[in-house]
């Protein structure tokens, strides 16, 4: 027996379809990215250097897993809704959100939160999820880049231009 048709034959066994191989790996990705990214927030002193610490291991996470983004879209494809795969990927960025939202807190706490904190956390979801999809189609150049440039802006210093006192 070919050794393609040994797997095909392992894999029909284990998954009753296509969407359930994904479905298993993103999950097994997940299972190693949630604790990444929590562990990553808890070690950082501070807000700024937590919101960096969360958007530094989740790039890591992305380069050392470059398919974890088509996965996370094949879950999302319209003909698998049946399966509630789409749920399923949303746990990744629930979690993100729940660990953010900590952060953002942290920020209002320690007062300095310049908007309130439901706007401050989505506005950093939504960034994180703009890089995470960005590295879907993004050479590993490109998505460097741009995480770096996620970073000078989180950090306030995207850009340099004379301050005004008025």
């Amino acid at each position: 027996m070919p050794i393609e048709q040994a797997v095909s034959t392992l894999l029909d066994h284990y998954f009753p379809n296509k969407a359930e191989l994904v479905k298993a790996a993103f999950t097994a990705i997940a299972q190693v990215t949630l604790p990444r990214l929590e562990a990553a927030a808890e070690r950082a002193d501070g807000v700024r250097a937590k919101l960096l610490a969360v958007l530094d291991e989740g790039a890591a996470v992305l380069l050392e897993n470059p398919h974890s983004v088509a996965f996370d879209r094949a879950l999302r494809m319209e003909n698998a809704e049946h399966l509630h795969l789409g749920e399923d990927s949303d746990v990744i960025f629930t979690s993100l959100h729940d660990v953010i939202a900590g952060i953002i807190d942290q920020a209002a706490r320690e007062g300095i939160l310049n908007t309130g904190t439901a706007g401050a956390t989505d506005a950093i979801i939504t960034v994180l999820r703009g890089l995470h999809d960005h590295a879907a189609t993004a050479t590993p150049e490109q998505y460097r880049a741009t995480h770096a440039a996620v970073r000078l802006l989180i950090q306030g210093s995207l850009f340099d231009y004379p301050r005004s006192d008025t």
